[in-house]
């Protein structure tokens, strides 16, 4: 809803300011009574499609698990089923993100999870999402884990997975394909694939998938392992899978017990107090079914705790009442706490708040108490770092990251707490962990220190190419913001200069020809641009980097060049894929948020172009301080899954009008 002409016609500094009170009093009216902001993170269906398979397998193994941790498991499962056919699109399929025209293994995870919730094959609704898949070159088409999700049933062929065989927990750190070169959320979700694969279960529910084989039944498809990348190096892991197979097959896999044993005691380890791996559903959900392939009950504490903590990850939505069930039944991919609050204090700081508002300090105050000082995955490789990170979610003590981190020293650093010298050392102790994250090229990744080995994106397993974690440029910019915010604001140097100068020249070594930056954790060049933008305007007065540089001006022209005839920017997801859409897209609130942010770091304040977004933020501001926003500005792997991040579009608006309001 965007505001009243009325309020239009007023000046501008008028405007500006009401926008701001009412964006903060938005915010505040969002916080947990702890100090805390969780919003939701919306993604596509596939895990909660994911979450109905794993509640059928449980039930069929156990009657008795239909109701278990207090919850009726087949009224969740029919939550879900509604959920899913809500949010079937007209075309038949499901999307990827919001308005992509549907996605393949989107959709065939969808239809087999409502077939497994008693919906017939014949309803109009599981006609059209067929016909869709079908039209799409069928089931054959669909990604690996869609694959592996239906092995589960006898509905795909086991000889149609990737191998990943259990004595891979024994390969040495110095080899290439170890568990720790890949990324942590491949790893936390891949060593308990380890024992899933090896086992190969099958729970026959007699439910199967033979009408999405586009060739006409499965024995007719050819469902053997492709090379997605024509490439000798995809041909030759197509070679030893056939190989592995084969001497699978003539029972000659060596260690097999062993690793088993060995991957079945690294989850045991990495399960958070609560119940959580990793913060992330499919870690979750691979960990409660390697526990289910081993023989565990579903009343063992490993796979209760894990299930708690999956129902905590769940939104239901629809009940009238307090004594009714909700309709429906959604699972979120993650939650966003740390990252939230971080990003909602920088807004309300940014915008005006006190340092010493009670809430502000209550958020503070939250934010110590979840800083990390246990060692994790991140340790393999970097045995210079000391703890003191933070990390996305409530319990993932196994994976603090750079970026949420840097977020929460930066946001700490802007208030006034009772006991600010505990906070000043904390807020060191994690920048110079920080610090012992920077990879060789010079930036930072997100969870680990040089996660490069890009071979593991050339497997058939890692057909989605998010196997790795390297260092980007979102992330580089950000620390670069964090440095010199330090320094600047605090008169403090916690780094070298050579390792500041090494990651500026990192930055600009993938500045792409048309001055943009391409965004990995943001959708995409608009939100990469501004964070580099950002880095380097923090950094440049303790380094003497000149802001008036080419490589700054031609930034800022891009940005500017991108800007909508509405005077918003917006970019879509499928420029990962296609990046001749960069910076191409309908106007969104949370891009023009990012787009102003940088052109502000750029210095422009005064130019019609930015005059123009600030006018698109003002104009399209709820009533109530918030912002609309249906389309997904979060990526989680490029070209594969996004996110909506339901505060984005309040916490960078506002960000983004009290930089302008106080530089005017």
């Amino acid at each position: 809803m965007s505001t009243p002409q009325t309020a239009i016609q007023q000046p501008i500094h008028l405007r500006l300011a009401d926008a701001v009170r009412r964006g903060q009093e938005y915010l505040f009216a969002q916080q947990n009574l702890e100090g805390y902001w969780w919003a939701e993170l919306e993604a596509n269906v596939t895990l909660t499609a994911e979450y109905v398979m794993l509640h059928r397998i449980l039930v069929h193994s156990n009657p008795r698990n239909r109701k278990s941790n207090g919850k009726d498991r087949e009224a969740q499962i029919q939550q879900m089923a509604r959920y899913l056919l809500r949010e079937q699109r007209a075309h038949g399929g499901w999307e990827l993100f919001y308005g992509d025209g549907g996605e393949i293994s989107t959709t065939i995870e969808a239809y087999f999870a409502l077939k497994l919730a008693g919906h017939s094959p014949e309803e109009l609704p599981m006609q059209q999402a067929r016909k869709f898949i079908l039209e799409r070159g069928g089931l054959t088409k669909a990604r690996v884990f869609t694959k592996l999700h239906l092995a589960l049933f006898g509905a795909y062929p086991w000889t149609g997975i990737p191998t990943l065989p259990p004595w891979f927990m024994f390969l040495p750190k110095w080899f290439p394909l170890n568990i720790y070169t890949m990324a942590s959320w491949a790893r936390s979700s891949t060593v308990p694939l380890l024992v899933v694969i090896d086992k190969r279960p099958v729970y026959n529910l007699g439910i199967h998938a033979d009408e999405l084989f586009a060739e006409g039944s499965p024995d007719k498809a050819e469902t053997g392992l492709k090379n997605n990348d024509g490439t000798a190096t995809g041909s030759f892991f197509l070679a030893a899978d056939r190989m592995l197979k084969t001497l699978d097959q003539i029972g000659l896999v060596p260690l097999r017990e062993q690793g088993i044993a060995a991957a079945e005691r690294w989850v045991i380890e990495r399960q958070d107090g609560p119940g959580d791996w990793a913060g992330i559903v499919p870690a979750m959900l691979n960990s409660i079914l390697m526990f289910h392939a081993l023989g565990y009950s579903s009343s063992h504490p490993y796979i209760k705790r894990g299930l708690d903590a999956l129902d905590r990850f769940c939104i239901e939505e629809g009940a009238t009442s307090a004594s009714e069930l909700p309709q429906y039944l959604r699972l979120q991919p993650c939650i966003s706490p740390t990252w939230d609050t971080a990003l909602g204090l920088t807004a309300l700081l940014d915008s005006g708040a006190s340092p010493t508002d009670p809430r502000v300090k209550a958020a503070g105050d939250w934010l110590l108490t979840q800083q990390i000082f246990r060692y994790g995955d991140w340790a393999v490789f970097n045995r210079k770092g000391k703890p003191a990170g933070w990390a996305f979610e409530f319990f993932n003590d196994y994976y603090p990251d750079v970026d949420d981190t840097a977020a929460v020293i930066m946001a700490l650093l802007g208030m006034k707490l009772d006991d600010e010298e505990y906070k000043l050392e904390a807020c060191r102790a994690a920048t110079e962990w920080v610090m012992t994250m920077q990879c060789k090229a010079g930036g930072w990744a997100a969870f680990d220190i040089d996660n490069t080995q890009d071979l593991w994106n050339q497997m058939p397993y890692g057909d989605l190419k998010a196997m790795i974690d390297p260092p980007t440029a979102d992330l580089t910019g950000r620390v670069l913001e964090l440095l010199g915010h330090w320094q600047s604001r605090h008169n403090e140097k916690l780094y070298r200069d050579e390792d500041a100068q090494r990651a500026i020249d990192f930055l600009l070594s993938l500045q792409e020809r048309d001055g943009s930056w391409w965004g990995r954790w943001g959708v995409n060049y608009i939100y990469g641009t501004y964070l580099a933008l950002v880095g380097l305007r923090s950094i440049a007065p303790c380094v003497n980097f000149d802001m008036n540089c080419s490589q700054v001006k031609q930034a800022a022209a891009w940005l500017r060049s991108v800007q909508n005839g509405d005077g918003g920017w917006g970019e879509t997801c499928d420029s990962y894929k296609k990046p001749e859409l960069r910076g191409k897209g309908p106007s969104t609130p949370s891009q023009t948020a990012w787009a102003l942010i940088g052109l502000m770091a750029a210095g422009d304040y005064e130019t019609d172009s930015v005059k123009r977004g600030v006018e698109y933020l003002l104009s399209h501001q709820n009533p109530d301080g918030s912002w609309p926003e249906a389309e997904f500005t979060g990526t989680g792997f490029p070209g594969h899954f996004y996110i909506n991040y339901h505060q984005y579009r309040n916490q960078f608006p506002l960000t983004a009008l009290g930089r302008y309001g106080a530089a005017s």
